[in-house]
């Protein structure tokens, strides 16, 4: 079976980790890694809202087998493997209903959260439905509370995170930029509201690998990943407004989960040299 783009880049981020902690071969580091368990958090990004394949118990939290954590453990057979990421879910979800199963046992958490905090859903709305000033505007006041009030929040969850599972490499995944700037023949969302929409993506993923590596772990900026993949690009891994299933829209496809596997994967080598390093520096 074809391993999902998203899938395989995320693993290589988690892979690693192992690698870049023991010294050891890249087959070394897969049994370092399926030794201990594996806990995906966060929000629809996390949970493969927009892959489709959805887990028949999963309900409103659209968690799906084409998700880049299930493919993940999939591939690598972790020792345990819970999925408690959930659409829709804000930073405090995170912390009062997906923590449960972290230990110290844990050996890898990735995780997506903040950009519900930020008003996605109705940033999304106003852009569509309105004009480009009401857009503008309303990204606005977005960039203003991930200046001000995002951070602490991801501090929560990252100090929560870090306190219930000790030994974990953790994996942060920042969104993609949505739009492909400057496309011929590509019709809906005016230019003005898709440089802005790109830019509140630019915004929040600054603050979200700010307070990620502070705290020492990896950060996967997906919008390497995308880029060549964006709507607009003639090959995309999003979805535009899906008036059929309005939830899906800007979510990644099926596709796109599957480039954030890669993503994951080489993330983690990077978050586990540097823990590495900094571990040496203390001791």
């Amino acid at each position: 079976m074809r391993r999902s783009r998203l899938s395989v880049h995320v693993a290589s981020l988690l892979l690693a980790v192992g690698t870049a902690l023991t010294g050891a071969a890249t087959a070394q580091a897969a049994d370092t890694a399926a030794a201990g368990g594996y806990v995906a958090l966060g929000d629809s990004y996390s949970s493969g809202l927009g892959a489709g394949s959805y887990i028949s118990n999963s309900g409103d939290c659209k968690r799906s087998s084409k998700a880049y954590p299930a493919l993940w453990a999939a591939a690598n057979s972790p020792s345990s493997f819970d999925f408690t990421a959930c659409s829709g879910a804000k930073t405090a979800d995170v912390t009062a209903g997906q923590l449960g199963p972290l230990s110290s046992s844990t050996a890898l958490v990735s995780v997506s959260i903040g950009g519900n905090d930020a008003g996605f859903a109705d940033i999304m709305t106003t852009c569509v439905l309105q004009g480009d000033s009401a857009c503008v505007s309303r990204i606005n006041t977005a960039k203003a509370f991930v200046d001000s009030t995002l951070p602490g929040r991801l501090d929560a969850v990252y100090n929560a995170i870090r306190s219930r599972a000790p030994a974990a490499r953790v994996v942060v995944l920042g969104y993609p930029r949505f739009y492909k700037l400057g496309a011929s023949g590509c019709v809906g969302l005016s230019e003005t509201k898709r440089r802005a929409l790109n830019d509140a993506a630019d915004h929040i993923d600054a603050a979200i690998e700010k307070r990620a590596r502070d705290h020492g772990f990896a950060f996967g900026d997906v919008r390497t990943t995308f880029t060549g993949h964006e709507l607009c690009s003639g090959s995309p891994w999003m979805h535009s407004v899906n008036w059929l299933s309005i939830s899906e829209s800007y979510h990644p496809t099926a596709a796109g989960q599957e480039g954030g596997d890669r993503l994951a994967r080489h993330s983690a080598g990077v978050a586990a040299r540097s823990l590495n390093t900094r571990r040496v520096t203390e001791l």
